[in-house]
């Protein structure tokens, strides 16, 4: 404070005002510096944990990882760090516990791709976002190999599996009897999640099926007398008789042809279905005598469901089978897998000879 006496005491006070102001501004630049200092140190630091949590992939390769109901934050570090470096599976780990991050809550199959960052990687996996995987399936006979099969696919058992397939109401629920139910499986490669429940999978199967079943195809099994079901266990007697495409459309349509006559269908691989034995190369009288509503050499008619999860391509040859007179078939003598067809029986027996003939000279007995 400046009391005002005179000129000189005035031009003191305002000198003294003068450098309090300085002193101020020195002050506040000073500040200013520090403040950017620290600005351009945060700024620093935080393009550090940018670039390491950010925008540092975690890996070269792309890799799967399985997180399931007994996962814990150690097994899932544990499986990343045979994919990732140690120093990365660390920061994922700091991550995962500082949020809680729980696996059970989130199980399932999690593709990795190159370029993810470690916060990109965790929110996938604290969300649960799945990838869908691909299941395939084909050449599959019996529920207990499908059963087995999608075990093997999927986060669920293969006993859980089997339980459904064998559960006749859950069969009814869905169309089907026992012995048609896996007529509801059509052989191709689908995507689902690894953490589909089993209740779930049936019911995208059985949407698959719907799709499938076209009105076109719906019109011509009901043209060739069939119902949908027995279209698939037609098709899965001719398919288990040839391989061949073009055969195909051939042995459906004298399969039909002895169905039209009241006839025994007296089809090979229904027997070995029924003896529960697919290796068999020579049916004997043995193997005919076996009591089994799949043995068509006791039974008229088809079998009461597919003695194997037929193809599309076997079940479009039943449905576009071939129009001939055909009513006999005898796998050929050169072992091709093909086979002679006749309109007689006595063509027939002769074509049977020649391939006995040819088990002889091979010495197969069984």
């Amino acid at each position: 404070m400046c009391l005002n006496f005179g000129k000189q005491d005035t031009t003191y006070c305002d000198m003294a005002k003068k450098r309090k102001k300085k002193t101020g501004n020195n002050l506040l630049k000073k500040c200013m510096l520090v403040f950017a200092v620290l600005f351009i140190i945060l700024l620093t630091a935080a393009g550090f944990v940018w670039k390491k949590y950010m925008l540092d992939s975690v890996t070269d390769t792309a890799f799967w990882l399985y997180i399931d109901r007994n996962s814990t934050i150690e097994s899932v570090l544990r499986d990343l760090g045979q994919n990732m470096e140690s120093s990365n599976v660390a920061r994922i780990g700091r991550i995962a516990r500082i949020n809680e991050y729980s696996p059970q809550s989130h199980p399932g199959a999690y593709r990795i791709e190159p370029g993810t960052g470690i916060f990109d990687l965790y929110r996938k996996l604290s969300r649960g976002a799945e990838t869908p995987i691909r299941f395939t399936f084909n050449n599959i006979r019996t529920k207990s190999d499908l059963a087995q099969r999608i075990g093997q696919s999927f986060m669920m058992t293969e006993e859980e599996m089997n339980d459904l397939l064998n559960d006749r109401e859950v069969a009814a629920e869905f169309g089907f009897g026992l012995p048609t139910f896996t007529a509801m499986f059509i052989p191709d490669t689908y995507e689902m999640y690894w953490s589909v429940s089993p209740r779930r999978l049936l019911e995208k199967m059985h949407g698959e099926y719907e799709k499938f079943w076209t009105e076109e195809r719906r019109a011509k099994a009901k043209a060739a007398g069939l119902s949908l079901q027995e279209v698939s266990t037609l098709a899965s007697i001719v398919e288990e008789e040839t391989k061949a495409p073009d055969e195909m459309k051939v042995v459906a349509g004298l399969y039909l042809n002895r169905l039209k006559k009241n006839m025994l269908l007296q089809a090979d691989p229904t027997v070995k279905f029924a003896v529960n034995d697919f290796t068999i190369r020579r049916i004997l009288k043995e193997h005919l005598e076996t009591e089994s509503p799949y043995n068509t050499y006791k039974y008229a008619g088809l079998p009461p469901g597919p003695i194997r999860m037929p193809s599309k391509a076997a079940i479009d040859a039943v449905l576009d089978y071939a129009h001939h007179p055909f009513i006999y078939m005898c796998a050929k003598e050169d072992f091709s897998g093909r086979h002679n067809f006749a309109e007689s029986y006595a063509e027939h027996m002769k074509n049977a000879q020649r391939y006995r003939n040819a088990l002889n000279r091979r010495n197969i007995l069984r």
